[in-house]
């Protein structure tokens, strides 16, 4: 009988045959041979996602019955910013995320506005370039929503969102292209598991994009930039960890 190798199944037999230790995102990608074996693995699978299946097909949700009894925070739980620091304090109530870049109509949106918008939930898993995965229950504005809102401008490839939390003084950063941006299971979600989102989670907004990595879903989003390129940002290669340890720009699964 042939067995299936899948990319989920290749992740954590090079996790696992790297003897790797790690409690945080930010401690991963020491191994260079890990690096080059997974991200060849991602660069496969955005040529086969992209040539062979629709740009909206789905990544499997869950049922309410498989959702995870723990579902473990990664990266930053709490952002060392005192701006931040301030709005946790009063709920949020007076936080902006700001939508700019190439559109026709910046936007700067309270959290109860964008509560206010129709909202998408899905109940799908989180899997983490650790080898660790988790099902949890996300509800939030569709990111096409709100580029809609926003109207974009001619030039228009890239989504780049920039985060209250930090590494090591760098500001987190991520970016996405407008196929993923305006797929329907893209949201920004402001509530888990039928509850507001934590901190620990990402508070009051993070990305979910289901069909990539765990690493991509950037937590904490402040400010959403419509772009042409994101070779201006960070260190030019779409994202903090794309940046500072060369993890693959695409993450797909």
């Amino acid at each position: 009988m042939k067995h299936l190798v899948t990319r989920r199944g290749l992740v954590g037999s090079l996790i696992a045959g790297a003897g790797l230790a790690v409690s945080g995102c930010d401690r991963l990608g020491q191994s260079e041979g890990f690096r080059e074996a997974l991200f060849s693995a991602e660069k496969l699978t955005m040529r086969a996602q992209r040539l062979i299946s629709s740009r909206e097909a789905l990544a499997r949700e869950f049922s309410a019955a498989e959702m995870s009894p723990v579902f473990r925070m990664n990266g930053n739980t709490l952002p060392a910013d005192p701006a931040y620091a301030r709005h946790a304090a009063n709920g949020f109530a007076d936080w902006r995320l700001v939508v700019d870049g190439l559109v026709e109509r910046p936007l700067a949106l309270s959290l109860g506005a964008i509560r206010a918008l129709p909202a998408r939930t899905q109940i799908t898993r989180h899997d983490c370039v650790e080898g660790w995965s988790a099902i949890g229950k996300w509800t939030g504005v569709p990111l096409k929503t709100l580029l809609d809102g926003a109207g974009l401008r001619d030039g228009a490839r890239y989504v780049i969102f920039h985060c209250a939390d930090d590494f090591r003084g760098t500001r987190y950063y991520e970016s996405i292209d407008l196929i993923d941006a305006f797929h329907p299971q893209t949201i920004l979600a402001w509530g888990m598991n039928d509850a507001p989102l934590p901190i620990g989670h990402g508070a009051p907004l993070r990305l979910r994009i289901e069909r990539q990595l765990g690493y991509k879903h950037a937590k904490f989003v402040t400010r959403v930039e419509v772009a042409s390129t994101f070779a201006n940002t960070g260190g030019g290669k779409g994202g903090y960890w794309e940046d500072r340890v060369g993890y693959e720009w695409y993450a797909g699964i």
